[in-house]
């Protein structure tokens, strides 16, 4: 209620964000010549809402979505902006939510899958991405935090599963790759790889701070990282190839 409200008194100060203000016709005339071009409205919206989110992100990282408040958030971007792009705390929890699993399907697409053997192709995927989910703890704490929700916020991300089904399809065609050079068994599905994988590079965040107490390992470091990749791609090749 509270956000709403804020919501209705916000959108009655101005129908545009700060940025999106047009300057004063006399000071924008003195001021030509020596300020850079003004980015187009796409770019101006585009930069604003990547503010938001990024703040955003961390705080429910932190938090969680219940934890969360509007009012953190907008100390650090401003509650007139968040209200102008944003419904409310849930709408922007499901940009926070779309763009962390739209960033590592991106960064899986640029992984070179086209050269050497699937088994190389493969290795290099596997390695990427549990470097990836290591830099970027963030999605890692988010989708926990899904979980616990019953991915009901998910669900209402209505593009999110056939954008997410790209790895399925980088996948099937390394497998039917593997195939046809005979290195990998037949029959392997391509969401029981992605599976196994995702839960190998996941558990390397998830769990980091009590294996690091319960066992003494580091499991932060550049080095501790690097074997850790190596592992996770040993086990997982191991599994899809061909035992002659």
């Amino acid at each position: 209620m509270r956000d709403q409200a804020d919501a209705r008194a916000i959108a009655q100060e101005s129908s545009l964000p700060e940025d999106d203000a047009p300057a004063p016709l006399a000071e924008a005339s003195a001021a030509t010549a020596a300020k850079p071009p003004r980015r187009s409205r796409a770019e101006t919206r585009e930069a604003a809402i990547n503010q938001i989110v990024d703040i955003a992100t961390q705080e429910f990282v932190e938090k969680g979505l219940a934890g969360a408040r509007i009012d953190e958030i907008a100390g650090k971007a401003t509650k007139r902006k968040i209200y102008y792009y944003f419904d409310g705390k849930e709408e922007l929890y499901r940009a926070v939510l779309e763009r962390a699993y739209r960033r590592v399907r991106d960064s899986e697409a640029q992984v070179d899958i086209t050269t050497g053997t699937a088994e190389q192709a493969l290795r290099r995927l596997i390695e990427h991405d549990v470097h990836y989910h290591a830099r970027h703890p963030e999605l890692v704490r988010l989708v926990m935090n899904e979980n616990i929700h019953h991915a009901q916020h998910l669900k209402q991300i209505t593009e999110l599963p056939s954008r997410n089904h790209s790895v399925i399809d980088i996948l099937r065609q390394l497998i039917s790759r593997g195939e046809a050079e005979g290195s990998f068994r037949v029959g392997i599905d391509p969401v029981d790889l992605h599976f196994n994988m995702t839960a190998l590079a996941f558990y390397n965040v998830s769990n980091q701070f009590t294996f690091a107490h319960n066992f003494g390992v580091d499991m932060t470091s550049d080095s501790a990282l690097a074997h850790r990749a190596r592992q996770v791609a040993d086990i997982i090749i191991a599994w899809v190839t061909r035992k002659d």
